[in-house]
């Protein structure tokens, strides 16, 4: 599992995402075992990081479901989601708080 992160986090790093975060959720009553957010430099840059996923990622990984806009896009890959968010997006939505909130729970 550890390596599917640092895959996915190098990825987004190569190609100028900013701000990664991970979240370890497992055990935490969450549907999923881990979560990642980026910012994205815009709405175009949010495209092209999910075509880079997609490009590097694929066949080693499933992409289950993908739901897209310029500002969001998530990528379901079953035990991962991946957050692209510009930075407008981001601040708005402050997924941070809540995921911060589900790993202080105790298992």
């Amino acid at each position: 599992m550890q390596t599917r992160i640092e895959k996915i986090v190098h990825v987004l790093d190569k190609n100028k995402a900013e701000g990664i975060e991970v979240f370890d959720l497992k055990g935490k009553e969450y549907f999923v075992d881990y979560v990642i957010i980026a910012s994205s430099l815009g709405a175009k840059h949010t495209v092209a990081l999910l075509d880079y996923l997609k490009k590097d990622l694929k066949p080693a990984e499933k992409f289950n479901h993908v739901e897209e806009s310029g500002d969001w896009t998530v990528v379901d890959l079953g035990d991962i989601l991946i957050h692209i968010m510009t930075p407008e997006y981001r601040v708005k939505y402050d997924m941070e708080t809540f995921l911060s909130e589900l790993t202080a729970k105790r298992a």
